[in-house]
């Protein structure tokens, strides 16, 4: 399998949610606005369209957060949907202490 090239205006986008971690499939609008990024998620996560997310019919990310990362040499641009954390971040080296 060929790894997708993405570039801007387009991103990757990954899903953290219930101790599960997976890419969406296809590239989203790094522009796209927070409510429409999570409306996505939340329809892909419903139907089970994430690999290494498994469906859930109530899933609610009205509270999650959507972090943005420009594109770097390296990387692509990308967005990351995850759980609010109490301590005002989601690093992930502190969430897996």
């Amino acid at each position: 399998m060929t790894e997708q090239v993405i570039s801007e205006p387009n991103a990757r986008l990954n899903v953290t949610i219930n101790g599960q971690n997976g890419d969406y499939p296809d590239p989203v609008s790094y522009d796209m606005d927070d409510p429409n990024i999570r409306a996505i998620v939340t329809e892909a996560v419903r139907s089970g369209y994430i690999p290494g997310i498994d469906a859930d019919a109530g899933v609610n990310l009205e509270s999650f957060v959507v972090d943005r990362f420009p594109a770097t040499e390296e990387l692509p641009p990308r967005l990351m949907v995850r759980p609010k954390t109490p301590f005002g971040h989601g690093c992930w080296i502190c969430l897996s202490i």
